[in-house]
Parts: structure tokens; sequence; C-alpha cells
């Protein structure tokens, strides 16, 4: 594989590989990459970074029929972004020169729901848990006030993508060195949105 794909060419990529997952195929290039172990060790080539949630249902490499060493991949509940996770997204552009970024949230998002409930019913909960639900109550705030949801899956599918786009910003201008990428186009950060029942993956590129 070209190691230097634009930002383009990879998120193309992305697509072709859930369009196999979504399918129950698994490409010989991810089972082949399975037998270079030893390759991979002496350096990774990745040619996406992927933020995505800690789920147990959602990894990234299986969603996108990817292999070893192809995807540098950051996962934490609710697919925030914290000093730790943009510092992590920060090495990848810089050390090995990738040209997309993907938030990935997903359906029914344990931490979304966590958020969801707090903002209804103020409880306590512990540091850890406050540190995720602080990060993602601003944007659900404002969303719950103004929505007209006609449902609880509603809500939530908005939530998601919601807390989805609010990360998405947040790479695009709370860092200088993806902003000033960003602006110069050598960089794209994208937002998506899983579907456990299905397991597609719809981006969301004009945003």
């Amino acid at each position: 594989m070209d190691r230097y794909l634009s930002a383009d060419q990879a998120l193309a990529r992305l697509r072709e590989g859930n369009a196999r997952f979504v399918q129950h195929v698994v490409s010989l290039d991810a089972l082949l990459s399975h037998a270079q172990r030893s390759e991979q060790a002496r350096a990774q080539h990745p040619f996406a970074v992927i933020l995505g949630c800690s789920d147990s249902r959602v990894p990234a490499e299986f969603v996108f029929d990817q292999g070893l060493g192809d995807l540098f991949v950051i996962r934490v509940a609710g697919n925030i972004a914290a000093p730790s996770q943009i510092g992590s997204i920060e090495f990848a552009v810089d050390r090995f020169g990738v040209k997309l970024v993907v938030v990935l949230g997903h359906s029914n998002c344990g931490a979304i729901r966590a958020t969801l409930d707090y903002i209804a019913n103020p409880s306590e909960a512990s540091p850890g848990i406050h540190a995720i639900v602080d990060r993602i109550r601003p944007t659900l705030t404002s969303l719950v006030s103004g929505c007209e949801c006609h449902d609880e899956a509603e809500l939530m599918q908005n939530a998601v993508r919601a807390n989805v786009r609010a990360t998405v910003a947040q790479l695009r201008q709370s860092s200088v060195l993806l902003e000033g990428l960003h602006l110069a186009g050598e960089l794209k950060i994208v937002g998506a949105d899983y579907s456990l029942e299905t397991g597609a993956v719809a981006f969301f590129e004009g945003d």
C-alpha cells in the first residue's frame, strides 16, 4: 500500500473497507497483515487517525476492514478530545504524515446516555466519569433545550452526532498544529457515525 495517501484517498479506503465489513467480507490485505508482524515491528505507516469510543463493539480495524499498522487508533469513552487525545493525534500527524483524522461516534453510546441522564437528573459520580461527562455536557445541554425530537431514539442519534461535530470543531480549533494544517488544506478532519445495528459508517464530510 502507498503509505502517503491523500486525505481523499484515505477516506475512500475507509469507505471501501466499511462496505466490506457491512457485507461480512474480510480483505486479503487485512488477513496478510497478521503474517507480517515482524515487519510491522520495525516501523508503522498508518494512513488515517481514528478517534473513537472505547465501546467494545466498535473496534476501528474491524469496522473499516484494515490490518496491522494501517490505522492510528485512539479510543476513549464518548470520543472526546481531552489534551492527551489531542496530543496523540498531533503525534500521528507530525510523525507519520497522516492526512486524515476521523472522529467516530456510534449509536447507543453509553457516554452520551450518561450525559443525557445527568442533564435530566444531576447526580454525584466519580471524578473520572465527571471528566468525561463535563466535556460532552455543554453541547448536549444546548441540543436538549432546542431539540424537537419525537422520541428518545431520535434524541440519542442527534446527541451522538452533535458530540462528534463538537469534537471535530475542537480538533480544528484547539491545536495550533492541526488547525494550521487543516486551514492549509493539508489535513482533513471529519466526523462519522457508526451504526451498531447495521455496521455502516456515515461520514459528515460537509461540516
